[in-house]
């Protein structure tokens, strides 16, 4: 890594004071770099592993358009475990290691060149400079220069999906320096994460999407720039990808001992069991499971015993996913706390655990399980230090008491329980005559819990009739995927079983959950509704974090916030990959960070190039 003075190639500029000019392979949001320059490969990957043969996988549900970048239609990598596989319709960023497209095995906050050869930076983060690869280039042949980097970035933030007006809103602008230097100026300083999103820029093809509506559906494969092509499509049904060998990228340290597949063919499915039948059956690969009662009961069949079919809990350090029932705050019923604390008293994680999971879950009692960003106990340190200007604002037991989510003997909600939750009910507006709860003015309590995967049903039958024991109009709702997306979309629903990836770093996706700027925005990812000035400065300290230290005490202290306001009933989580596979794959030892399925290959025996 070399620091040099500012004053260098003309990259001090108007409206920001001289500082140091850091240039390097890769970035480090807090701390160093794992990799040095000049590494030949990840430790999690065997740079000797065989290339060839094909990979046969499953993804849940179905897709009406190959654009994973706008709000219209649903796209591979949307559907549920697609993106683990590490093959996509993606395009590829600028540096690897964050984000979504092929994430770090074994490091939390840091990101290395892919598009990018290097990286330069200002020590004050006001500015950031991608330096292209010369031999990088597109499928079609065609080069990916600075001017592709810009249209991408102008193309998302106007036309893609909201989430990328959130993501580059600090950019102030974006300057083409030469063919193959981009420079992006931020509106502030200070923003250490703002260079890792902007690492994760997909690189689109300007000279394809010129004259192109980007925002309609197509089952058209885009052009692309990574290890695979589209070559066949089945509209909703089927995809095969096949390795380019003339791929640019093939030898460079961050992809050598991944992409082994010369062939992946990707079959959809509406049906879960369906699904697994068809993996009984031998039709594909890999299953990722993620029913507890099927995990336990359900691989009892020849090729487990057999030895063909291998089962395994694969351990993990990942922030699991936030996953919770959330209540629309938009809709008056569930505007007030104590409702929706009372909603939240009302389900028996410890019942359904026992009867319906095996015992198989632990319940989440955070929106960052499985992570260090929980907050845990009281508030002691930076934590208490973020929280204490807004003592006014907050409930007086969030400084006193740790957060728990309620809880049962398994044996059902007890009396006292049932009895708390309708004096919380009764002091905001809502008591029981007539066999309902009613307001004020008679109307009564309703909530329709809107599903789209049928197999929750029996999840969730047993809450829905516990709040029908206090008197709460309580259905639940299971539509299409097209209807779903759309209510979704337009926030019409009461309630949702809904899960929000958490990252190693969290960040700007924290803010497109939770920011009141987002509540209003049509198929943002703010399903709640949340609009909290406490919320807001949060995420403002959580986003301009110096140190690793700052960011856990801003998320811990985000986290504390938005559990006494109770936007979610917790569900569960596991911190264990729950993965069968036929007996023809080789693989290092899996990383705490990624399930690194994109590093297998086949055994020789099996590899019939």
């Amino acid at each position: 890594m070399r620091v040099l003075p500012l004053l260098v190639l003309g990259l001090a500029f108007c409206g920001h004071a001289a500082a140091a000019r850091i240039e390097s392979h890769g970035y480090a949001q807090f701390g160093t770099l794992k990799y040095s320059a000049g590494f030949s490969h990840f430790d999690w990957a065997n740079p000797d592993a065989p290339k060839g043969g094909t990979l046969r996988i499953m993804a849940a549900g179905t897709f009406d358009t190959l654009n994973p970048y706008t709000l219209k239609g649903t796209s591979p990598s949307s559907t549920a475990n697609f993106l683990q596989y590490g093959v996509s319709e993606l395009n590829e960023p600028l540096m690897v290691g964050t984000g979504q497209y092929d994430p770090s095995g074994d490091e939390a906050t840091s990101s290395y060149g892919l598009i990018a050869r290097s990286v330069e930076y200002a020590d004050d983060r006001s500015w950031v400079v991608f330096n292209l690869r010369p031999e990088a280039h597109f499928s079609d042949g065609q080069p990916i220069t600075a001017a592709d980097v810009a249209f991408s970035y102008r193309t998302l933030l106007k036309q893609g999906h909201p989430q990328y007006r959130t993501s580059l809103q600090e950019v102030q602008r974006v300057d083409q320096l030469n063919p193959h230097r981009v420079r992006f100026v931020f509106k502030r300083s200070g923003n250490p994460l703002l260079i890792l999103r902007l690492g994760e820029l997909p690189i689109l093809s300007r000279h394809y999407w010129q004259g192109r509506n980007f925002q309609a559906t197509t089952f058209e494969p885009p052009v692309s720039s990574g290890p695979y092509r589209i070559t066949q499509v089945e509209p909703g049904r089927r995809l095969v990808f096949e390795r380019d060998r003339h791929w640019w990228g093939k030898d460079l340290p961050v992809n050598r001992g991944k992409y082994n597949f010369d062939r992946v063919e990707v079959e959809f499915y509406r049906d879960s069991n369906v699904a697994f039948e068809a993996f009984k059956a031998g039709e594909f690969d890999i299953y990722i499971e993620h029913q507890a009662k099927n995990w336990a009961n359900g691989y009892d069949f020849p090729a487990v015993a057999e030895g063909a079919v291998v089962k395994r809990e694969i351990v993990h350090r990942i922030p699991t996913q936030t996953q919770g029932l959330f209540l629309n705050t938009r809709r008056a019923r569930f505007n007030d706390a104590r409702v929706r604390q009372a909603l939240a008293m009302l389900f028996d994680f410890e019942w359904t655990n026992r009867t319906l999971f095996s015992g198989a879950y632990q319940r989440a009692n955070s929106y960052f399980p499985n992570s260090e960003f929980t907050a845990s106990g009281l508030p002691t340190g930076q934590e208490w230090l973020l929280l204490a200007p807004w003592r006014e604002r907050l409930p007086p037991r969030l400084f006193t008491e740790p957060f728990e989510v309620s809880q049962t003997e398994g044996n059902g909600i007890p009396r006292d329980t049932l009895r708390s939750a309708m004096a919380l009910l009764a002091e905001a507006g809502w008591n029981y005559r007539d066999g309902q709860l009613r307001n004020r003015v008679g109307q009564p309590l309703q909530v329709e819990v809107l599903l789209v995967n049928p197999t929750l049903e029996r999840i969730l039958e047993p809450y829905v009739e516990n709040l029908g024991r206090i008197g709460i109009d309580a259905h639940l709702r299971t539509v299409d995927r097209a209807q779903y997306k759309q209510r979704l979309d337009q926030f019409d629903f009461d309630m949702i079983l809904m899960t929000l990836n958490q990252t190693l770093s969290p960040g700007l996706e924290q803010w497109q959950y939770f920011h009141s700027s987002q509540a209003a925005i049509k198929g943002s990812k703010n399903y709640a509704g949340i609009a909290d000035p406490v919320v807001d400065r949060l995420l403002e300290q959580l986003l301009g974090a110096r140190s690793r230290e700052e960011q856990v005490a801003a998320t811990r202290a985000l986290d504390r916030v938005l559990l006494w306001q109770h936007y979610m009933v917790p569900n569960w989580y596991l911190n264990y990959h729950r993965l069968a596979y036929r007996d023809r794959f080789a693989f290092l030892p899996t990383p705490p960070y990624a399930l690194a399925l994109n590093t297998w290959w086949l055994k020789p025996l099996e590899n019939n190039r």
